[in-house]
């Protein structure tokens, strides 16, 4: 099964955030069932369209997504899956 992974700075939001398995390999039901064991994370990670948040970044295998909109990355059955936020300042 797939490992979600999270950073720190999430947790700042969701106190209770620990590496999670999931039993699927489409990136939108990975998000959906993440939101059943931490409720809210889905909507801070995509917007009302379900495409991904200018601040949130997301690697699979150690490569970010590279569809933002319809999040229709590969998934495999042992991918390793970060979700972060992403930093920006000066």
């Amino acid at each position: 099964m797939p490992t979600v992974k999270f950073t720190y700075a999430l947790r700042r939001f969701f106190p209770s955030l620990k590496d999670t398995e999931v039993n699927t390999t489409s990136l939108p039901d990975l998000l959906q069932s993440i939101d059943a064991h931490y409720p809210g994370i889905r909507s801070y990670v995509v917007d009302e369209r379900g495409a991904l948040r200018k601040h949130v970044l997301i690697f699979i295998d150690g490569e970010v997504i590279n569809d933002r909109d319809n999040l229709s990355d590969a998934v495999k059955e042992n991918s390793e899956v970060h979700i972060m936020q992403s930093l920006s300042g000066g």
